[in-house]
């Protein structure tokens, strides 16, 4: 009876290992290379150069300085919550990401953007802080670029691109955008 006991023991092991192998089937056959896709901008929306309003005083965060508003009916909550929002200024002939600093007026001061529904603020202040401001000219020219959430923004993240870090020529080249 023990022998039987241990015949059974070793067949149950070997049925077992047999039945728990990986080679349980065929492979599956690959399909075919699809087409290219187009060139696109993976949904990244962008302006036209614009030129703002004309700039108002204004305090915010107790900081005195000028602002005016663009309008950016496609920043949207979404947008605002996961996705990059990328401000340009054009001046001189040259694109400068904000916030761009200076020393324009012959004191340090900063251009920034503040974004909220559908817009963008643009806000130049003085380091100083003394009360005073430092223009903020209609002839410059403005331009955003909005990179929704979601899977192309996650594989950018991914990839560890940080656009603002980037120039304005290397975003468009990115995103096939034309200057």
């Amino acid at each position: 009876m023990k022998n039987f006991k241990t015949i059974f023991t070793i067949l149950l092991l070997a049925v077992t290992a047999i039945s728990c192998s990986g080679d349980d089937g065929a492979d599956g056959v690959d399909g075919a290379q699809g087409a290219q896709g187009a060139a696109g901008t993976a949904n990244v929306i962008y302006s036209a150069w614009m030129t703002a309003p004309t700039a108002a005083a204004e305090t915010i965060d107790g900081t005195s300085g000028l602002s005016t508003t663009l309008n950016a009916p496609e920043l949207s909550t979404d947008i605002l919550a996961k996705g990059t929002i990328l401000v340009y200024m054009s001046f001189g002939g040259g694109m400068y990401t904000l916030p761009y600093t200076s020393t324009a007026g012959g004191s340090a001061n900063t251009i920034t953007a503040i974004t909220s529904l559908q817009k963008i603020k643009l806000f130049r202040f003085k380091h100083a802080n003394d009360g005073t401001t430092v223009a903020l000219p209609t002839t410059l020219n403005w331009r955003y670029i909005l990179i929704p959430g979601g899977a192309a923004a996650a594989t950018a993240k991914t990839a560890k691109i940080d656009y603002s870090k980037m120039s304005y020529e290397e975003v468009c080249q990115h995103f096939n955008i034309q200057p």
